[in-house]
């Protein structure tokens, strides 16, 4: 198995495409690795790690610096012990001294990781969901890193949790095949939008058969009000309306800012603080319940999930696909979120994110918690054109993928249009020396 890194980057902040109180112009990016292989069909891995821009190129520095724990494997030998593959990655002697378990290090992990599985999926001819819901309860468990974690949940249970749901997965997969899985939508929501461009986004997004719809607040309050109230009145009083403030806040200004937008009636607020202070996330949900408290976007790793559930700290757990490392940490977190009886609801929307996440909701319904009661998942309707199999809603729910793999390969022409700082595109918007691009 032999890895190249790629440097990706959209130029998303000329449109305001994504921005928000934390992070108000974003250019969506994307570490990227292929995995080739003597497979005689040619096959190849990819995955990426999700950025917003400068920095970008540490994360593809540090794939390369992790490349030696992948190249020169065989798949056969990854896939016969996952769990130990994924602490060799994560255990590298030097390289761990830079998180343990967080960080660029971290994010690096994922698109490796993901770019593994990606491999072993599309070896199958399964989509990963499939892959994921096909496989035994011992030998998912068997993917799965227990360090840090066993406190709370061991092999033998987790064994046990998923044996539950064996007998209803024929009929769960049936139901998404059918269905789909529930999404909600931020596109109407993003900070630099005019009210007009929120009122016309949400009425499309309606139209198109959202339910859930989700606004970025913390910048000023009056602001935060008048747009809160915009987008209530846009979608009526029978949808879900979500709020996202990105981590913009401290605690005792979170529950001041929640208690001041509880008339449009948010469903939860999402990353009302610091995404470490566990503490901190209790006190806002116990202070402004019924109003629930949603996090993960930035939670790093598993044992800080751990202790968000431990501490009765959420309400909604927003797994992300690249923060953590991987599918096999990912799989972990679903556990535990089961075990403790937290809906998953996962993030999405950066460059990649969609295509990812909807295997791990689908997966997630089939054989972990086996429920869709109070469980969405994001999506965002930016950049999909540059990947090979873009994901697709109906109805605002995402339609299960059939192709092999997990989705998140970009077409040959993007990688190379969009590559920093060589690509067409960046060569298009170069600026003078010291600055990233022309507005």
């Amino acid at each position: 198995m032999r890895a190249t890194a790629l440097d990706i980057r959209f130029p998303t902040s000329l449109t305001l495409d994504g921005s928000d109180a934390m992070n108000s112009d974003p250019d969506y990016s994307a570490a990227y690795v292929i995995l080739e292989t003597d497979h005689p069909d040619r096959l190849s891995g990819h995955g990426l790690t999700f950025t917003i821009g400068r920095g970008n190129e540490l994360c593809v520095e540090a794939i390369e610096l992790l490349a030696p724990h992948v190249v020169g494997l065989t798949l056969e030998e990854i896939a016969a012990d996952m769990a130990g593959f994924w602490r060799d990655v994560v255990s590298d002697s030097q390289l761990r001294w830079l998180g343990p378990e967080k960080g660029v290090v971290h994010l690096a992990t994922a698109a490796i990781v993901n770019a593994v599985w990606d491999l072993y999926a599309k070896v199958e001819g399964k989509p990963l969901w499939k892959l994921l819901s096909g496989m035994s309860p011992a030998a998912l468990v068997k993917c799965i890193d227990f360090r840090y974690i066993d406190d709370v949940l061991g092999p033998d249970e987790a064994v046990e949790l998923l044996a539950r749901q064996v007998p209803g997965r024929e009929a769960r997969e049936a139901e998404m095949l059918r269905d789909g899985f529930p999404a909600y939508t931020t596109s109407a929501g993003w900070f630099g939008y005019s009210d007009e461009k929120i009122r016309a986004i949400a009425s499309q997004a309606m139209a198109d058969g959202f339910t859930h719809l989700k606004l970025k607040v913390g910048g000023d309050p009056g602001s935060d009000r008048r747009r809160a109230q915009i987008l209530r009145d846009a979608i009526g009083p029978d949808r879900w309306l979500m709020l996202d403030a990105n981590q913009v806040w401290g605690v005792d200004e979170a529950i001041r800012s929640v208690a001041a937008l509880r008339d449009v009636d948010p469903l939860w607020i999402e990353e009302p603080t610091s995404p470490d202070d566990v503490l901190g996330h209790r006190r806002i949900r116990e202070a402004i319940r019924p109003i629930g408290v949603a996090t993960g976007e930035h939670v790093h790793n598993r044992v800080m999930f751990k202790q968000l559930f431990q501490a009765e700290a959420i309400d909604f757990c927003q797994v992300d696909s690249c923060r953590l490392g991987g599918v096999n940490e990912v799989l972990a977190v679903l556990l535990m979120a089961a075990r403790f009886g937290v809906p998953v609801c996962p993030h999405a929307g950066g460059v990649g994110l969609c295509e990812y996440v909807q295997h791990l909701a689908i997966f997630d319904f089939i054989a972990v918690s086996g429920s869709l009661e109070g469980r969405t998942c994001e999506y965002v309707d930016h950049l999909h054109e540059h990947f090979v199999d873009p994901v697709r809603l109906r109805g605002g729910r995402y339609v299960a993928p059939q192709a092999p793999g997990y989705s998140a390969e970009i077409k040959a022409e993007s990688l190379q249009r969009f590559a920093y700082p060589h690509g067409a595109t960046w060569l298009e918007h170069r600026m003078p020396e010291g600055s990233e691009m022309a507005t």
